[in-house]
């Protein structure tokens, strides 16, 4: 399965999109913290169960893309709601995820917003054949 950075997820839809980490499942560099596995991770499992139970729709994702930087999935996952406080539905994502004062609701995940605008410093990314080309100078 090909995961789409989140970046190429938002210039795709058009649109700012927002989607959810989970830091211990991407402490690679620290060797003196274990890895948590996303595969079974209960947070990021609660997480999908509530977006499957009230059709939310979400496909894994990977973080903003980085030329300089190659990474393993670590169980983010897109959203597919808008960042609209206007939007029934991303209000419902919101109030699940996190509290009144912007602090996380459930301890280990982080919920993200990603601005269209940022999104499309990418656009050069979405050329037919750049990452083939760009891993021929790694």
């Amino acid at each position: 399965m090909l995961i789409d950075h989140i970046d190429a997820i938002a210039r795709l839809k058009g649109r700012d999109v927002v989607y959810v980490t989970f830091p211990a499942c991407a402490n690679w560099f620290d060797i003196d913290v274990r890895n948590v596995d996303w595969n079974n991770y209960a947070p990021r499992d609660a997480i999908i169960s509530w977006l499957n139970k009230n059709r939310i729709g979400w496909v894994p994702c990977a973080n903003f893309a980085n030329e300089n930087l190659m990474e393993s999935y670590a169980g983010q996952i897109y959203i597919d709601v808008p960042f609209d406080p206007d939007d029934e539905t991303y209000r419902k994502v919101q109030e699940f995820l996190e509290n009144p004062d912007g602090t996380a609701k459930i301890e280990g995940v982080e919920f993200w917003y990603v601005p269209l605008a940022m999104a499309m410093k990418n656009k050069h990314h979405d050329h037919p054949g750049f990452w083939d080309e760009h891993a021929k100078t790694w």
